[in-house]
């Protein structure tokens, strides 16, 4: 099963310059900077949500659960780097109640 609405699902710029590339966030746990490592950097945010939205569309969902807020999506794949590395990561999408577009909660490295 694929992402439901792929093809509109949703990064926000917040998501990614305020809490995956942000080391000062705290609950960012490494994030920022595994993904600067990779050459992903906050001054420029597209390309890391470019990655994220190729992994959405192109990759199968590996989880699905309820929550509180709506329906989850766990998808795990290779994002393409600024500096040619294809690591694994973890993503978690989240279709709120009442709507129908995904957006991105999460991501972090996945073990291999």
């Amino acid at each position: 099963m694929k992402l439901p609405s792929a093809n509109n699902a949703k990064v926000e710029r917040e998501k990614i310059v305020d809490y995956l590339l942000n080391p000062a966030h705290p609950d960012n746990s490494g994030k920022a900077e595994f993904f600067e490592a990779l050459g992903f950097r906050r001054k420029e945010w597209k390309p890391l949500a470019a990655a994220f939205l190729s992994l959405a569309r192109q990759t199968e969902v590996a989880q699905s659960m309820k929550s509180p807020h709506g329906q989850k999506y766990v998808i795990i794949g290779r994002i393409e780097s600024p500096v040619g590395k294809s690591p694994l990561v973890k993503t978690i999408w989240i279709v709120d109640s009442g709507l129908e577009t995904a957006r991105l909660v999460t991501a972090y490295p996945h073990n291999e």
